[in-house]
């Protein structure tokens, strides 16, 4: 007896696009963007243009100075760098010099734990700054210098003081900047981290004065 010819089955495709339409929106709903925020810098107002620029005396050694040109060059405390990356553990020296403290900067020395006063005893130079509370890193760039070198001298820059307030507290850099400041407890050691050390980065040179 003879088979009867069957149609072959097919799969129903005609609810294929909405099917494409819902996943979609599937990944649309659940994929992270990243978003460049750029840099984060609080920037001062702007100045009153009937009055005098105010006038910042500062000793030359407690301003670290940081030169980029327009040829992505940096010129460092007056001198070439090759490395961005050197800038950090020299920052930290700057800050943590203590070359002639005041009342204010012995009581921040007396508060370190030893291994930083151990640090600062190493590094420690006559033309650097005399405390934490007079150290200023400023820094200016060219208006040719890249955007990449700009962003990669403030990052060391800031990681430098984060490993000033990180160690001060028993932290490191990462741990101290994970900080949850509306916890008490952990905003109570980012206090502790910070005080009488101010992140002080002046993006336009200030006067100096030389004793």
């Amino acid at each position: 007896m003879a088979r009867k010819n069957r149609p072959t089955a097919e799969i129903p495709n005609g609810s294929m696009a909405d099917i494409a339409f819902l996943l979609l929106i599937f990944f649309l709903v659940t994929t992270t963007i990243a978003n460049d925020k750029g840099i984060a810098m609080l920037l001062p107002p702007k100045p009153d243009p009937n009055q005098p620029p105010p006038e910042v005396t500062k000793n030359d050694r407690n301003i670290f100075k940081i030169l980029a040109n327009s040829q992505d060059r940096l010129l460092v405390e007056d001198e070439p760098l090759n490395d961005v990356f050197e800038l950090r553990e020299m920052v930290k020296s700057f800050i943590l010099n203590f070359g002639s403290p005041g009342e204010e900067g012995v009581l921040i020395y007396n508060s370190l734990p030893a291994s930083m006063k151990a640090f600062s005893s190493s590094v420690r130079r006559s033309d650097y700054s005399d405390d934490p509370t007079e150290a200023v890193v400023s820094f200016k760039a060219d208006r040719g210098t890249s955007y990449e070198l700009y962003v990669q001298v403030l990052d060391q820059v800031n990681a430098a003081y984060n490993d000033v307030y990180g160690e001060r507290v028993g932290l490191s850099a990462s741990e101290f900047l994970q900080l949850d400041r509306d916890d008490p407890i952990q905003d109570k050691k980012y206090q502790a981290a910070r005080q009488g050390i101010p992140r002080a980065i002046s993006i336009a040179e200030p006067n100096k004065i030389v004793k």
